[in-house]
């Protein structure tokens, strides 16, 4: 039974062999067919059909499938060459792009034209193993012999292919163009298969021997690749990537397949790094990537090696390709694509590839999960040691400086996560003085800390050798470590371990080194300080940092305050522009703290002295950093810092009001008239504010609209409540005007909100004039009814101002003059500036007073206050009538004219 269990296995291994052998067959059958028509139809010459024979049949140019790979078509009469393919030069890059839509559509035609090629490859390839399995299955032979069969039929098929590739060549124009690919090919995935049954079916030798015999028959396989075509390597490739998961087995330990997964990368890399595919390489990366997925997923505690695995397959990407053990990447980088114009050129295959390789691996590093304390340690160190080969061993890569910024982003984001997932490291930081408080100092967070200020060190060394992107590698220095810090701040909080105090420490010292190398940056570039701007900018963001650590609210207000003060001096004496981006955010986080957080609530119930002292202090340095900036030409910061000063005085004002007018215990902020009308006047000023930066322009001005909208809106609302809820006018149950008359807090609620909107009006030019009259008219209105109610609380007191109390004769006589006295002034207004408005407004007020006298008056007066009413009103007309006449003989050209003419 074994021995026709045998017979039928040589009968299948035949079959491939057997198909192979009939298609040469019929190649050659149609090429003589071929020859024979065109010497009938007199197509080929006498000379060509006497020609003597040949040792072997010579290849003609006949028409070749579209195939995914191109190759250089041979001349009919040149013999085939044995030596390797020199790729040809690629002028535009665009060319090796791997992944475009005429390559997949030509995939796709060579396989329907040619899949029995694909198909014998994979059936002479799973011969070479199945019968290693096919003996651990019946155990006809032991397991040495078995091996030994494998390889035996592996070299026989290399053997096999290398015959038929020196006979006839491999190329589209040769009778058996790929079989010396598909035998080789599968010949090599059987050597593959062959080792891998010795270690992992029958433990024969251990993994050094293992990967020594994969080195070896790699560098077979690499040879034959510069000899053969792509579809040897893609065969070859393929089956020596699945063989792992098709041979099957067991092993205590799989990891060491990690190092066989890094030999056929290398293979891989290695053949395209002559051949020029392109695509293999991409292959071959997809390739090992996956397979060392699949590997891990089956075998998670093989999880270190992979890590290790991965970040190797990334470096081996970056200098196989370039064919240098110092990369020298030239050409665009990958970002700068973003900005390229017509007619640049593209990044280099391989600097594409590298992004790729870079960018997986950062990703898969950054994103695993480390369960222990030695795995956090293995993804710090594999992604720092990633970025620091990218900063030094790749230096002269000029392509392959932006591709630095994936694992420094990606360390940040691991020791992030880590923080905020409670991760191992983590509690094992934490729970350093859980037990004892004599346990000694934990060292992670400083470790982090060290290493984030080495890379940032390391950046700023590179951005003295970089040249042209000088300023953005000490851009990246000027922020790496302090983002760092700031990630262990917000995922580890060190100070609650380590103290505040120690933590802020940290961020003093790389103060203090920002300050060194601003320093060598001054010194190097003479008049063109951005870098030494930048590492400024940096130092005053890690003190601002330390103070955030170890200040109250109130002392980091006034510290932030500080900074921002010290950046416009800065700016001043060393001409630093780049200072102003530190200002922009200073003024929006002082606001941000001054209105938010603590913000008004913090100002409503602090000591009254911290307050003062901190919106005070607020509004000197705003107004000491605009004079600073004033000789300067620095339009941005200036209109920043002179807004914010006008707001943040003015809310300044309001809250030492409000705090006064409370210290009498009636009502409160949220619920009296005045408090509202305050609350009004702080949200107002920060619409002005943000009206005034409309001057600015840029994208951000929508933020600005929406700012501006969302201040006023707030300060709209509270206008509405103190009109309405809170109007003692209108409710019985609100709270009592309080001081005298003319100076009480109806002036608090009303009048100060007018003012406010028409002083902003006044003062920002530059708003729209739409706004500029709304603010204008919602002024007058206000205006108006402050002074309604000051006459009423003039008469009637605080007691008497419900409107059901009614209204006294004096009191409505009051309002009869105010209509007159203020459209005199109007109507004398306009005579005097020539402004038709204002004399439309004056003759409606005092259009607005004569029917009073007529339709209330003169039914609500009584005695001689109803003649002095009608006396008044006569008179005024009488005043105005002449006044006009005045006015018009003074500025008409003409005499005037007699009443009978």
């Amino acid at each position: 039974m074994e021995s026709l269990l045998v017979l039928i296995g040589l009968i299948v291994l035949a079959i491939p062999v057997s198909i192979i052998a009939l298609l040469i067959g019929q190649s050659k059958l149609r090429k003589r067919v071929e020859q024979l028509e065109r010497q009938f139809a007199g197509q080929l010459p006498d000379a060509a059909a006497t020609a003597p024979e040949q040792s072997g049949p010579a290849p003609m140019e006949i028409a070749a499938k579209p195939a995914p790979w191109a190759k250089a078509a041979q001349h009919a009469d040149e013999k085939p060459s044995h030596r390797p393919q020199q790729a040809p030069k690629v002028d535009d890059p665009r060319a090796t792009i791997v992944f475009r839509e005429d390559r997949f559509a030509a995939l796709g035609a060579w396989l329907r034209e040619n899949w029995f090629y694909a198909v014998s490859a994979l059936s002479l390839a799973l011969a070479g193993i199945f019968l290693v399995q096919y003996g651990v299955e019946n155990g006809l032979l032991p397991p040495t012999a078995r091996v030994i069969a494998a390889l035996a039929f592996g070299a026989t098929l290399i053997g096999a292919g290398e015959i038929v590739r020196r006979r006839f060549g491999d190329d589209e124009t040769s009778s058996a163009a790929y079989l010396p690919s598909v035998f080789s090919g599968a010949g090599l995935v059987t050597l593959f298969g062959g080792v891998l049954a010795a270690r992992q079916l029958y433990d024969l030798i251990g993994p050094e021997s293992a990967l020594a015999g994969m080195v070896v028959i790699a560098l077979i396989g690499l040879v034959l690749g510069w000899f053969h075509g792509p579809l040897l390597a893609a065969v070859g490739l393929i089956g020596a990537f699945a063989a792992p998961f098709v041979v099957g087995g067991s092993s205590d330990d799989p990891g060491w397949l990690y190092g066989y997964f890094f030999v056929i990368t290398v293979l891989g890399l290695g053949i395209d790094t002559v051949r020029r595919w392109a695509w293999i390489s991409v292959l071959t990366l997809a390739s090992a990537y996956g397979a060392a997925f699949l590997l891990v997923l089956s075998s998670p505690m093989t999880e270190a090696q992979y890590l290790v695995c991965v970040t190797a397959l990334a470096l081996i990407a970056i200098t196989i390709p370039v064919r240098r053990i110092l990369p020298d990447h030239s050409g665009p980088m990958l970002t700068e694509v973003i900005r390229r114009k017509k007619g640049d050129s593209w990044p280099e295959f391989p600097t594409r590839l590298a992004f790729g390789a870079v960018l997986a691996t950062s990703v898969i590093l950054s994103l695993h999960w480390a369960d222990s304390t030695a795995e956090f340690w293995l993804g710090v160190i594999l992604l720092s040691a990633l970025v620091m080969s990218l900063i030094l061993w790749a230096k002269a890569a000029r392509a392959l400086q932006d591709v630095t910024v994936l694992p420094a982003l990606g360390l940040i984001w691991f020791v992030l996560v880590h923080g905020l997932d409670n991760g191992a490291v983590l509690r094992r930081f934490a729970d350093t003085y859980a037990e004892t408080a004599e346990a000694d100092y934990p060292w992670s967070a400083t470790l982090l800390v060290a290493l984030g200020a080495l890379i940032t060190l390391l950046a700023a060394w590179r951005s003295f050798q970089a040249g042209r992107y000088a300023v953005v590698w000490a851009g990246a220095a000027a922020l790496f470590a302090p983002i760092l810090a700031i990630a262990l701040e917000v995922g580890w909080h060190p100070a609650d371990v380590i103290g505040a105090y120690p933590w802020a420490l940290h961020a003093v010292a790389l103060g203090a080194m920002m300050v060194a190398m601003a320093e060598r940056f001054a010194r190097v570039d003479g008049d063109n300080r951005m870098r030494t701007a930048l590492a400024t900018l940096s130092a005053l963001s890690c003190l601002s940092f330390a103070c955030i650590i170890v200040l109250s609210a109130a002392a980091l207000t006034v510290a932030l305050v500080a900074m921002v003060v010290v950046a416009a001096a800065l700016d001043r004496r060393f001409e630093l522009p780049p200072m102003g981006w530190f200002i922009w955010a200073g003024v929006f986080t002082v606001t941000a703290r001054l209105v938010l957080d603590p913000g008004l609530e913090w100002a409503g119930t602090a000591p009254l002295g911290e307050m003062t002292l901190v919106y005070g202090a607020s509004t000197v340095g705003f107004i000491a950093g605009w004079a600073l900036l004033k000789p300067l030409d620095r339009p941005v910061a200036a209109l920043l810092l002179e807004s914010a000063a006008w707001a943040t005085g003015g809310i300044l004002l309001s809250l030492l009001l409000l705090r006064w007018l409370e210290s009498f215990g009636e009502g409160g902020a949220t619920d009296s008239h005045w408090g509202l009308g305050l609350l009004a006047v702080i949200w107002l000023l920060l619409a002005a504010a943000q009206v005034q930066r409309f001057a600015l322009g840029g994208k951000l001005n929508y933020a600005r609209y929406l700012l501006a909208a969302v201040f006023a809106a707030h300060g709209g609302v509270r206008l509405a409540q103190a009109l309405s809820e809170a109007n003692p006018l209108l409710t019985p149950w609100a709270d009592p005007v309080l001081g005298p008359a003319i100076l009480n807090t109806l002036a608090v609620a009303y009048l100060l909100p007018a003012l406010v909107l028409g002083f902003s009006a006044w003062r920002v030019p530059s708003a729209p004039v739409l706004l500029r009259r709304v603010s204008c008219g919602v002024a007058v209105v206000l205006a108006a009814i402050w002074l309604g109610l000051a006459i009423r609380h003039f008469w009637q007191g605080a007691g008497g101002m419900y409107e059901a109390n009614g209204v006294t004769q004096p009191e409505l006589y009051t309002y009869t003059l105010t209509l007159l006295v203020v459209g005199a002034v109007l109507f004398y207004q306009s005579l005097a500036g020539q402004s038709d408005l204002l004399r439309k407004a004056g003759l409606g007020v005092i259009g607005l007073a004569v029917a009073k006298v007529f339709l209330i008056d003169i039914a609500g007066l009584g005695g001689l206050i109803r003649v002095f009413s009608l006396l008044a009103l006569g008179l005024a007309l009488a005043g105005l009538a002449w006044l006009n006449r005045w006015a018009k003989l003074r500025h008409s050209p003409q005499g005037p004219e007699p009443l009978d003419h």
